[in-house]
């Protein structure tokens, strides 16, 4: 019997090929970070998953599709169910062109292991797609997380936003600006882990701004500040606090840098009564997330946080 090679290559090619092929930057990682922070930080350790008996991590759940594309959910789920019930979507950072759901997996581990059930979504990035694209995707997720509640053993209206730089950006954003992305998906909280929430401060400005067109900020906004300015503001989580944002915990590794706006989002939140903490370490890492002992620090000022808000 013969084989037609160029039909078999066809159909290998058809079976094989991805679903949808986009650029993915892979430049922020762990091991550059911890080989980058050994010298200036003793004791820092890499990062360990020691998962519990009876706990559970269910790896890329789809929650949202575009044609041929789908964007995946990683689930922590506790050993234990929590009477608080209570989840939380926490959004990865990198600069808003690289990171991974995987480098939330040690801290989704140790709030799983404090009875919370932890959604890590992918987003779109800058190289795939430009704001609003990511923010948008966050938006979904939240909106997903709370339609699938109950299959997670959690309550709908239990579900806190969270993320890290550049996604403490993005989930400070959807937080605040309630119905910018679209109906539902309002959070029960917001936790901000060194995500800059006011990019027009001259803070801020100063860094993300600092390469023009060319920064990290920029290539995601589509232009520098003095190109889209307006882009900028609407792009500040700092711009939409109101009466019915979020109880927000702020963490800071002690950097002012990526906790710009800071000041007045905690003005605001007070002066609307909106309950808010704000911890920052003395000295850490800007990815206090990856290491320990800033990693289990962080993970139980989140728990702290999360126990403080009254029950409903």
């Amino acid at each position: 019997m013969r084989f037609d090679t160029g039909f078999l290559f066809l159909v290998f090619s058809a079976v094989c090929a991805p679903v949808h092929a986009h650029e993915v930057d892979e430049s922020y990682s762990i091991a550059r970070r911890f080989a980058q922070y050994g010298a200036q930080y003793p004791g820092i350790t890499w990062p360990a998953i020691h998962p519990q008996t009876g706990q559970q991590i269910l790896p890329d759940r789809v929650y949202k599709t575009m044609g041929e594309r789908d964007l995946l959910i990683d689930i922590f789920r506790p050993a234990k169910a929590r009477s608080r019930e209570v989840g939380i979507v926490l959004v990865h950072g990198g600069a808003w062109r690289s990171g991974a759901p995987s480098h939330f997996h040690p801290i989704a581990n140790l709030l799983a292991q404090r009875g919370y059930t932890v959604f890590i979504p992918q987003y779109r990035l800058s190289p795939e797609a430009p704001y609003p694209a990511g923010a948008q995707d966050i938006h979904d997720a939240m909106v997903w997380a709370q339609s699938h509640a109950k299959d997670y053993g959690v309550r709908s209206d239990r579900i806190a936003l969270g993320g890290a730089s550049s996604g403490g950006q993005l989930a400070s954003l959807v937080a605040y600006g309630d119905g910018m992305f679209g109906a539902g998906g309002h959070p029960y909280a917001l936790i901000d882990m060194d995500g800059v929430l006011d990019f027009t401060t001259p803070e801020a400005l100063k860094y993300e701004n600092a390469a023009g067109a060319a920064s990290p900020a920029a290539k995601w906004l589509g232009g520098s500040y003095e190109q889209a300015p307006d882009r900028w503001r609407e792009a500040s989580a700092a711009s939409h606090v109101g009466p019915q944002s979020p109880p927000t915990l702020i963490i800071s590794s002690g950097n002012p840098r990526f906790i710009a706006g800071k000041d007045k989002v905690l003005a605001d939140l007070a002066r609307n009564g909106t309950p808010a903490r704000w911890y920052a370490f003395p000295k850490a890492p800007h990815d206090i997330w990856f290491f320990d002992p800033f990693l289990t620090t962080t993970a139980d000022q989140i728990a702290a946080f999360l126990q403080s808000l009254p029950q409903r």
